[in-house]
């Protein structure tokens, strides 16, 4: 690492929150005027190194990664940048700064106060005068605002890009420019911010803690500033509001080495950030140094005083705090007067304003407990209130420290690891087999990619490194740890293999290695950096191989000399993305080239190697997948970490970098052309048009679709944002050229290529990528546009039988059970992407007949959804019938070929969705013509079901709507009537219980078919059709003026029906009593006919009595049939055909009655009795109906005498 004294924070036990630290100790030799020589510390000898060993015991540089790093700490400080004017003496000032060279005091004190322990320097000079104490003094304080930035918010600024790890996570992270000053020893310097910084760009950054201190600052709310040593001290006033008064809060601020290392304020701020009196106080600090008193630390000024002076300093300071100090000043004068004393024990004393002593970790204040405690309000928050985006915040912040090669971005990320494991959720979806949630899944994804990038910072030291395998080693085989894929083990070949796998792989799945979301990392930890060819590739844009040695094969460079890297691919992209992460993105960038080179020679490789194999894998029609591990969802998204660090060299920045972005901020990028820096002949090439190229070889790779769950949620999701990022691309004429080619040479690449020839059952579909592809390349080249759109729709995993070379296909893409589909929980979504697909080349190739077809065909083919399919008819239709413009023929006659499809798919299967369909398709056709209406009119037997074709299709064809719509002529409408007719009484043929009232309305204008449909009912009566269904067309014939007709369907409904009893609110009640109704209007003989089926089918008293009255109130034949005569006389009951009727009404008063006493309870007695009175009127209807009724009483008396209290009420009623 670049900074001092980082590599053993991690191997020390943490201090506890908010605690300063160990003060070191300092004393003199001797009283002496002036600037007395240092005395040495215990230990001092030992300290007397030379300026080259350095203090940071940082480790050699990676070469070409930080040259100046390799000089030592004291040539890495001599990168920090100017800060503003020196002031206070020394260098001068202001603009004046920026005129005058450097004194060379300020050079020497600025590059020892960034790199060693003032301890260290007074341990190595026997005397250090007071003006270069000052200027080690002066320049101590951090430099650079944008570390203030980082400690005092969560947002980073614009310049800040998301992970690549964390864009395939779904959450954002900040990968700021690189660092510069006296973090970043190789970088120049930052680039200068303005004092009056840019508004926040919403309201939501003006909140954040340092905006607020640029607010305090400009407002003048800074005050009593002193710098004491190693200490600044200051008061921050915060103004009045109209709910709080004004204050006033000290602020103390302890530095060493250009670095915060502890704060306290007033405010009581509880926050992983600095608040804004801290910020305001250390931007005051920065940018007017020249108005901060400044003096050296405490011990050198009591050092100067004598004995009285000291004691007139010591009384002086407890009269002014005797509250507060007065017992502690006690105690230490006690023990200072006790010889014995522990205190006595020791040389010297300590010094808060003197600076940090040698062995004192160096770094930035991070309050730890705060961290921890953050994180786990997060975590039991379960991703509701913002806590996911709190997290991947906080993830954000751990990138921006690792970019600007602070220390504390891998002690942040340990505390933040220690809080998920312990969260309790782990250990209770463990135990009820359930999986993780899909945004903490996520959340654990970008916590197990940051951790690859920190153990491959390139200057970590081996002692780091073991400390932090060791840890996820621990972590990893703790129970509750995630596994890497979110079900089950992965066979995926570890980070640190190549992507072969040898053939004694073994088949046991149980045999497969646990693979959890730390195992990458702790892969990681086995990989190093002293490769030799590696270090020449990223030390230098002119590493190429000399022109004598570019004949014939070589694994280091390709036939033009360009350097190649041959390592697994995800590994190596891990490389690059550890290096553009740790603050390296030149370095990154030429590996990334290196990579992309080699990519390209394996791609013309591997379309060789399928040239010769070509006929063979034709002939077989499937293929073996020889991508064992798909680039795209993968855990350390390799495609995404190139991508963004190519087109990070190409965006343009906004001017001011420090400016808080508002989080909903969505401006898209903008890019420009930069070209490939490279020691060859000048290529051309860009790095943007390498983003491009290497984005699509990746997504085009043929891949086998991963199991479970996540893991292929994952791919669609990754998938996505690869491509909402190409999005942002412009498209200008090297692009275009870039895609064309790609494009060829994915549809050309056999099995290397998702989009080749053939391809595996099982490999994940191109469908979204090709849908991309089309939109972009259809304004340039629409042929290439639509071969490829039309090779990606396939999905041949839904294919009925598999193909004869899957049985060759490897062990591990054997589908997780034994069924005809593999367990591709995604497939839904991916079937959906297949129909956006086909819709999108539907709406281009409008107007174009032979492309439609082409597509229509293509649709028909491979989607295999009959709701998909209606989807895209309705696109179809949608497109071709515009609300502003006349209706497009080509395009509407596929949307109702498509929905003709979707009509044979549905018929003989349930879908709740299909009555609508059947409606839009007899809307589309009528869109179309006649000639539509009439071919499904009379295929309807393929398309519809009867009860479809009569009760929707037809009578919406018939409907006086359509004929308007379509203006049709009396040829026409007549054309249309006689299919109609003809499906009519078909469907009544096949379906007459459900289609023979339908058939006889649409046969009405036509007396033969009107018989015809007639006769189908009447011979259906005896068989299949209900009393309802009978009853209906009955009523039917009525209203039509069939009243004989009627009578007949009537009487064969009645043979039906069976009524009992209790029936009494039976739904065919109504049916009856219109039946008999309608014979009774007919005349006596029809009355005569109907009355012996009434007896026969109800059983119900009290709906036979109702019918006998109503037949007794009016004389029968009143319907005035033409050719009879009426007697007009009321009809007896005591002759037939109603003696019939009386006798089986009292017959079934009898029979209820005995049937309800068996049964009655005491609450229905009432009831009883009024049943009992309508028995009696139906009874005296016969002439010895009072003989009879009383004899039935009496029975009632002596059978159910036992029931007292019915029979006394009987008796009083009836007597």
């Amino acid at each position: 690492m670049a900074e001092g004294g980082e590599g053993e924070e991690l191997l020390r036990p943490p201090l506890p929150a908010g605690a300063p630290g160990p003060k070191r100790l300092c004393s003199r030799a001797c009283p002496a005027g002036g600037t007395g020589a240092a005395h040495p510390r215990p230990g001092a000898a030992e300290a007397g190194a030379g300026p080259g060993a350095g203090a940071s015991g940082a480790p050699p540089a990676l070469a070409g990664c930080c040259p100046a790093a390799a000089a030592g700490p004291a040539a890495a400080g001599a990168a920090g940048p100017a800060a503003a004017g020196p002031g206070g003496g020394g260098g001068g000032a202001g603009a004046g700064s920026l005129l005058q060279p450097e004194s060379l005091l300020d050079a020497a004190a600025k590059r020892v106060a960034g790199s060693w322990a003032f301890e260290r320097v007074e341990g190595r000079f026997q005397r250090i005068p007071e003006p270069v104490q000052r200027r080690i003094v002066y320049w101590s304080f951090p430099r650079s605002e944008r570390q203030i930035c980082m400690y005092s918010s969560f947002q980073p600024g614009r310049a800040a890009a998301a992970s690549p790890a964390s864009a395939a996570a779904g959450g954002p992270a900040a990968a700021a420019p690189a660092p510069a000053g006296e973090e970043s020893p190789a970088a120049g310097p930052p680039p200068p911010v303005a004092p009056a910084a840019a508004p926040a760009a919403a309201p939501q950054g003006e909140g954040l803690p340092f905006r607020r201190g640029i607010r305090l600052l400009e407002t003048g709310a800074v005050d009593n500033v002193l710098q004491v040593g190693f200490h600044l001290s200051g008061t921050v006033t915060e103004p009045a509001t109209a709910t709080e008064p004004e204050m006033t809060y000290k602020v103390a601020i302890s530095f060493d080495r250009c670095k915060i290392t502890s704060v306290t304020c007033g405010c009581g701020n509880k926050d992983i950030f600095y608040c804004a009196h801290v910020v305001a106080l250390s931007l005051y600090r920065i940018r007017k140094p020249d108005q901060v008193k400044l003096r050296l630390p405490i011990s050198e000024t009591l050092f100067q005083m004598n004995r009285d002076q000291l004691q007139k300093f010591v009384q002086y300071l407890i009269t002014a705090h005797h509250t507060e100090v007065l017992p502690t000043a006690q105690k230490l004068a006690d023990e200072i007067l006790s010889s014995n004393s522990e205190i006595n024990q020791v040389h010297g004393a300590p010094d808060p304003t003197a600076g940090a002593s040698i062995d004192d970790e160096n770094c930035w204040h991070l309050d730890e407990e705060q961290v921890r405690e953050q994180v786990k309000l997060f975590l039991s928050q379960g991703g509701y209130y913002g806590s996911g985006k709190q997290l991947n915040s906080m993830f954000a912040k751990v990138r921006e420290m690792l970019r600007m090669r602070d220390s504390n971005g891998a002690r942040m990320l340990t505390l933040i690891t220690e809080q998920f494991m312990a969260d309790p959720r782990l250990s209770l979806w463990r135990q009820q087999g359930t999986g993780i949630t899909e945004k903490c899944r996520q959340l654990w994804d970008e916590l197990g990619a940051l951790w690859v990038c920190v153990v491959l910072n390139p200057h970590c030291k081996l002692e780091e490194k073991s400390c932090w395998l060791r840890q996820l080693r621990k972590w990893g085989e703790m129970d509750v740890c995630p596994l890497e894929d979110g079900n089950y083990g992965n066979e995926l070949p570890n980070i640190t293999n190549a992507l072969t796998q040898s053939s004694g792989h073994s088949q046991d799945s149980l045999a497969r290695p646990r693979r959890t979301v730390f195992t990458r990392a702790i892969e990681g930890c086995d990989l190093h950096w002293q490769d030799s060819h590696l270090q020449r590739i990223i030390s230098s844009d002119f590493y190429v191989s000399p022109s004598y040695q570019r004949e014939g094969e070589s694994l280091l460079f390709n036939s033009q000399g360009q350097p190649l890297w041959l390592e697994h691919v995800p590994t190596a992209c891990a490389r690059v993305d550890a290096l553009r992460s740790h603050g390296y993105p030149r370095e990154a960038l030429r590996l990334t080239v290196a990579i992309i080179n080699t990519l390209r020679l394996q791609q013309q490789r591997q379309l060789e190697i399928y040239k010769h194999q070509k006929k063979e894998l034709l002939q077989r029609g499937a293929t073996t997948i020889t991508n064992l591990e798909g680039w795209v969802g993968h855990p350390l998204n390799p495609i995404g970490c190139l991508f963004l660090t190519l087109t990070e060299a190409c965006r343009l920045e906004e001017e001011n970098c420090l400016e808080i972005s508002d989080a909903g901020d969505s401006k898209p990028p903008v890019y420009q052309h930069v070209p490939v820096a490279t020691g060859s002949q000048d290529s051309g090439e860009s790095y943007l048009s390498l983003a491009l190229e290497v984005a699509l070889m990746g997504m085009g790779q043929q891949r086998v679709m991963p199991e479970g769950l996540y893991a292929q949620d994952k791919v669609c999701r990754n998938e996505e944002q690869i491509i909402a990022r190409l999005q942002d691309l412009e498209l200008d004429p090297v692009l275009v050229q870039t895609l064309r080619k790609q494009c060829i040479l994915l549809l050309e690449g056999g099995p290397f290529s998702g989009l080749g020839e053939v391809i595996h059952r099982e490999s994940v579909p191109m469908h979204t990528f090709a849908k991309y592809l089309f939109s972009a390349l259809l304004p340039h080249d629409a042929d290439l546009a639509y071969k490829l759109a039309l090779r990606a729709m396939r999905l041949p995993v839904l294919e009925t039988t598999a193909p004869s070379g899957d049985v060759t296909h490897p062990h591990h893409l054997v589908s997780v059970v034994p069924s005809r589909y593999p367990r591709w929980f995604t497939l839904g979504h991916l079937e959906s992407q297949q129909c956006e697909l086909a819709s999108t080349m539907l709406t281009a190739a409008k107007g174009d007949m032979l492309r439609l077809r082409t597509v229509l065909e293509a649709i028909q083919k491979n989607i295999h959804s009959s709701s998909l399919i209606f989807k895209l008819a309705q696109d179809a239709f949608k497109i071709a019938t515009p609300a502003d413009s006349n209706s497009d023929t080509t395009l509407l006659n596929v949307a109702l070929e498509l929905g003709l499809q979707v009509m044979r798919m549905t018929l003989s299967t349930l879908n709740w969705r299909r009555r609508e369909m059947v409606r839009w398709l007899v809307t589309c056709a009528t869109e179309v013509g006649v000639r539509a209406l009439v071919s499904i009119l009379q295929s309807w037997y393929s398309l519809f079901t009867p009860t479809e074709a009569t009760s929707i299709v037809a009578a919406t064809v018939m409907s006086h709507n359509t004929i308007l719509r379509l203006s049709l002529d009396y040829p026409q409408r007549e054309e249309l009537a006689s299919c109609a007719r003809t499906l009519a009484l078909q469907c009544a043929m096949k379906d007459p219980q459900n289609c023979a009232l339908s058939a006889l309305t649409l046969c009405e204008k036509d007396h033969i078919a009107f018989e015809t449909a007639y006769q189908i009912v009447i011979d259906a009566a005896s068989t299949g059709m209900t009393y309802t269904q009978l009853f209906t067309i009955a009523r039917y014939m009525e209203h039509r003026g069939y009243p004989l007709r009627a009578f007949k369907l009537a009487s064969l409904a009645m043979t039906h029906l069976n009524l009992a009893y209790n029936q009494d609110t039976h739904p065919a009640i109504n049916d009856v009593l219109w039946a008999c109704a309608l014979s009774h209007s007919l005349g006596k003989n029809e009355l005569a006919a109907i009355i012996p089926l009434v007896v026969k089918s109800v059983h119900c008293a009290t709906v036979l009595s109702d019918i006998l009255r109503r037949c007794t109130m009016t004389a029968p034949g009143l319907a005035g049939i033409p050719g009879r005569r009426n007697s007009g006389k009321l009809m007896s009951t005591d002759k037939a055909p109603l003696r019939q009727l009386l006798d089986a009404t009292i017959s079934a008063y009898i029979n209820t009655t005995h049937s309800r006493l068996t049964h009655i309870s005491p609450r229905h007695y009432g009831e009883f009795i009024e049943f009992l009175s309508k028995a009696r009127e139906t009874f005296l209807l016969a002439q010895d109906g009072h003989i009879q009724f009383a004899q039935f009483i009496d029975n009632l008396k002596q059978i159910y005498k036992g029931k007292k209290k019915l029979m006394l009420l009987v008796r009083e009623r009836f007597g």
